[in-house]
């Protein structure tokens, strides 16, 4: 067999793991594995703006697409600059591959140009990392790392690579299977606590289904909806879980949390029996701890041992897949009688429903409405930003299916939404990507407008322009006396820093400036009619709040409400 390079070892690799798409930016120890990519057609290499946009877009791309998403940056300041973006998929368990070239082996710890101990860096933000020394190990170890990406809970996986090894020769074979010792992810629950929970929901009187983001990495939306058809059981998703069951259905209570649903919470500490599936009970969702769900027994379904009991004690644990999980528990499954519990939900809907002011002003809400109703019918891929823009999104735009949504949950990073849209369009190209930001989080990758122009990504930017922070304002407005500290980004009325309309121009971007309610529709169907990437930059209502919200360290039922 033909001798082939570290760098070449790379590219066949990768091809024979099905990556048709890279995200990433040059450097001087990558310029082998660079120029081997140069030469394939079988990858399309799309060059960031950035570090840090690469592995967002690549982030996005396996959010909406379930494959795993690829990047590549050079030593030192390159590697470290993607730190932010793998940090977001480890917290949101989204299994990206970043490969990052290193200094020569041999100089390894002798502080050379452009080293960083990219190992030690992300070891506590990736489920694995490896430092190739011997191209002998490389096919292996990417073999290994695209399976411990995808399998069990996903996440990110580093492969730190020398200069040299990409430059050793050595005969290519590709593994065809991998066999990790002490790794060996359950996908099936245990019968056992299967019928304990068909058990349970049998007695229960008022039981919710409170599904995370394992619905969508497991594939396990049909079942879902499936499941709380034949049963009856009510829905509440987490914000990871969007999409997971469709937010129209008539089971459906939305999002809970700190910014969910009223009726959700309210649902949540009214039951008698949680159905945990795919989620981990993070503080956003349970608020105070020792108040979440008093009366409330718990099963919890994760493939994640780690995280079962972690916040909550859980009464019935089952280790395992959503999806195999849920196929058990279908056939198990049986309607309850549960029509009051139905009832008591149904008024709960009528006496909190999400509301806003309705006049004259442009609020953020109406936007997103509008959104809804323009593109009803078309097939929408929803990512955002962080902050007031990501959770009036989570409350006004409605999802039906799965990776449609693409947002940070665990980490909430700025600037993660623009990069991940173009990631998103990338690999659903025959779907409409709208990415709704916020004029601060909008500039925290502002760059990766060139990604979009160069590479023809038609993604539509809806950029709700408060000219402030407006979560933190919003903070200080309710906590902190409306003691504004470094949060009004314009300070002048009439002042636009930065006019997005002239910067998006100057890209080469189309773009436009929306001051009324009545030129709202037009617009959003102007960008999607146009060709290439768009900004469209709402001037909206400044001092408008998200509500309902749960204040920090509160119980999820005691929610502040308002209109503004």
């Amino acid at each position: 067999m033909p001798k082939l390079t570290g760098a070449a070892i790379v590219v066949e690799s990768l091809i024979k793991e099905g990556v048709t798409h890279i995200f990433g930016y040059p450097g001087g120890v990558v310029i082998p594995l660079m120029d081997k990519l140069y030469d394939t057609k079988d990858i399309r290499f799309i060059l960031t703006r950035h570090e840090q946009g690469a592995s967002h877009a690549a982030d996005g791309y396996s959010r909406a697409t379930g494959k795993v998403g690829v990047c590549i940056a050079t030593s030192g300041p390159g590697a470290t600059n993607l730190v932010t973006g793998i940090a977001t998929a480890y917290m949101d368990s989204i299994p990206v591959v970043i490969i990052t070239g290193q200094v020569k082996s041999f100089l390894i710890g002798n502080d050379a140009f452009q080293e960083a101990d990219v190992i030690g860096i992300t070891r506590s933000i990736t489920k694995h990392s490896y430092l190739v020394k011997d191209v002998k190990e490389l096919a292996k170890t990417i073999k290994e790392a695209f399976y411990i990406a995808k399998t069990g809970r996903p996440g990110p996986v580093v492969i730190d690579l020398p200069v040299d090894v990409q430059l050793q020769e050595i005969e290519f074979t590709y593994p065809e299977t991998v066999d990790i010792r002490g790794y060996k992810p359950a996908y099936k629950g245990h019968p056992l606590e299967i019928k304990k929970i068909i058990d349970s929901l049998e007695k229960s009187k008022r039981p919710v289904i409170y599904a995370g983001g394992g619905i969508i990495i497991s594939g396990a939306s049909e079942e879902l909806l499936k499941f709380s058809h034949k049963t009856g059981i009510p829905v509440t998703t987490t914000m990871m879980g969007l999409g997971g069951f469709p937010s129209d259905d008539k089971l459906s209570l939305g999002m809970l949390g700190m910014h969910g649903t009223a009726y959700a919470n309210h649902a949540i500490q009214e039951s008698d029996f949680i159905l945990a599936i795919g989620a981990r009970f993070d503080d956003r969702v349970t608020g105070r701890l020792d108040t979440f769900a008093p009366n409330a027994q718990i099963a919890h379904i994760d493939i994640d041992p780690s995280s079962i009991s972690k916040n909550i004690p859980v009464h019935i644990p089952i280790i395992g897949d959503a999806k195999s999980v849920l196929k058990e528990l279908n056939e198990l499954a049986k309607k309850l009688d549960i029509k009051i519990w139905h009832n008591r939900i149904e008024q709960l809907k009528k006496e909190l429903p999400l509301k806003y002011r309705d006049d004259e002003k442009l609020r953020p809400q109406y936007v997103l409405e509008r959104l809804q109703e323009v593109t009803r019918g078309k097939k929408v891929i929803i990512a955002t930003e962080v902050g007031q823009n990501q959770m009036w999104s989570t409350q006004f735009y409605k999802y039906k299916e799965p990776r449609t949504w693409v947002s940070s949950g665990g980490m909430g990073t700025m600037g993660y939404g623009f990069p991940a849209a173009i990631g998103a369009q990338l690999g659903k190209p025959d779907y409409i990507v709208f990415d709704i930001a916020g004029d601060g989080s909008i500039q925290m990758n502002i760059q990766e407008l060139a990604t979009a122009v160069i590479e023809k990504v038609p993604v539509k930017v809806i950029i709700l322009n408060n000219s402030c922070l407006g979560m933190v304002r919003q903070w200080q407005e309710l906590f902190f006396k409306k003691r504004y500290a470094f949060t009004i980004l314009n300070k002048e009325e009439a002042l636009f820093c930065p006019d997005f309309v002239k910067l998006a121009e100057s890209y080469g971007a189309k773009a436009r400036r929306i001051s009324k309610k009545e030129d709202v529709d037009s617009a959003i169907k102007w960008a999607i009619e146009t060709e290439g990437p768009v900004f469209l930059d709402f001037l909206i209502e400044k001092t408008e709040n998200v509500f309902p919200m749960v204040p920090a360290g509160e119980t999820i039922s005691n929610m502040l409400y308002g209109l503004a």
